[in-house]
């Protein structure tokens, strides 16, 4: 299931791709200026080129100006210089607006995309049963034998029965509105030329009856050894999700212990399961760590600047500086959560996604900061904040 490590990378892919949108923001703001001042081709006045170019020259100064300290002097600039200034510092401040709220957005979508993948696992099941009865009309309709083994016992499987019949499931497809639609045929030719061929699968048809752990068996089996790895369904699963090397882990652990819970003997109605055990809480979790990190930039910038004396924060990898910055974040904001595994969760991601020497960095920068700011009273835990935490 969704685990709060991988709803802190998911938010730090956020702040990553949100900080390369700030830079692309800040280059069209220049190139804003450059075509402010560019001479106009299809005037019958004469250009005077020199001019323009001064003019784009001390635009663009200023502009960076502003861009390094939030001010810019306009000595000496005329109104049309500073109006190229204004008109820049108004696009990049509604550029960055519109990508910080658009990438809080698609990384709440992507975490939401996962539970449609977790649906959709487990709508192949509700398709095979549909491409089983279909065989079965056909053959219903035909004076020969038909070619292949008979199926049908499959449609008696209880776990399949009783997934595919709850109001849990059934609901949740339809809010969601999961649908193979076309792509359907990819697992009519899983049906055909994998699962009809499959021995295990061939074993358990083969057999009129079955008990209810045989039944589990053969569930978990067509997930693990067909859905999970035939080559082509995988190939399309990874067309519908760019990270769906990274997300499947968390979908096969979610359609794993569905299974389970499903082939449980209760007699209380079965419920799917939700992306993590509180996910309102860890949803308020990630998303206030993705706005608060960035909202702060410049406090927890200035932060790590001053406690990395020897250092030139500017040669701080930016996966490291958004790494440091959340998890600085993270000690401020979240007082339940003790510092030691803040900083221990960041470690593990450094691990995984920056440079080899990330780690100590990350590790010594944090260590150090965290007792500078308890002991100054800037970071304050309480209940399960505090253990660990001295």
């Amino acid at each position: 299931m969704l685990n709060r490590r991988t709803l802190r990378i998911k938010a730090m892919q956020a702040i990553y791709a949100y900080q390369q949108a700030v830079g692309s923001d800040y280059l069209l703001a220049l190139d804003q200026i450059s075509e402010d001042f560019a001479p106009d081709l299809n005037s019958m006045e004469v250009q005077d080129r020199k001019l323009l170019e001064g003019k784009k020259q001390m635009a663009t100064l200023m502009f960076k100006e502003w861009y390094e300290t939030q001010q810019y002097d306009e000595e000496g600039a005329d109104k049309e210089v500073i109006d190229a200034v204004n008109r820049a510092i108004v696009f990049y401040n509604n550029a960055t607006k519109k990508d910080f709220k658009y990438y809080g957005n698609q990384m709440l979508s992507a975490v939401e995309r996962i539970y449609d993948h977790y649906l959709g696992t487990l709508q192949v099941l509700e398709v095979v049963t549909s491409l089983i009865q279909e065989e079965e009309e056909k053959k219903a309709n035909r004076f020969t034998a038909s070619e292949g083994p008979d199926t049908t016992s499959f449609l008696q499987n209880k776990v399949v029965q009783l997934l595919l019949q709850s109001k849990s499931y059934q609901d949740s497809i339809i809010r969601r509105n999961i649908s193979w639609g076309s792509d359907i045929s990819e697992i009519r030719a899983v049906y055909k030329n994998i699962l009809k061929k499959d021995e295990a699968f061939l074993a358990y048809v083969s057999q009129p009856q079955h008990t209810l752990e045989e039944d589990v068996e053969v569930v978990k089996h067509i997930f693990k050894n067909i859905i999970f790895k035939e080559k082509n369904l995988q190939s399309l699963f990874e067309e519908q999700d760019l990270n769906w090397v990274e997300n499947k882990s968390i979908v096969k652990s979610l359609v794993n212990k569905t299974v389970k819970i499903f082939g449980e003997e209760a007699e209380e109605e079965k419920q799917l399961l939700d992306l993590s055990a509180n996910w309102e809480d860890d949803k308020t979790f990630f998303e206030d760590l993705y706005f608060q990190t960035v909202d702060e930039d410049e406090k927890y910038e200035a932060m790590i600047s001053a406690s990395v004396k020897n250092w030139d924060v500017e040669r701080v990898a930016l996966l490291d500086k958004i790494i440091l910055k959340m998890a600085l974040c993270e000690m401020h904001i979240f007082r339940s959560i003790p510092v030691k595994v803040t900083i221990n969760e960041y470690i593990e991601i450094s691990k995984l996604y920056s440079t080899p020497k990330s780690k100590q960095f990350i590790n010594g920068v944090l260590d150090k900061m965290a007792q500078e700011l308890t002991t100054s009273g800037d970071i304050r835990k309480s209940g399960r904040g505090l253990i660990d935490n001295k």
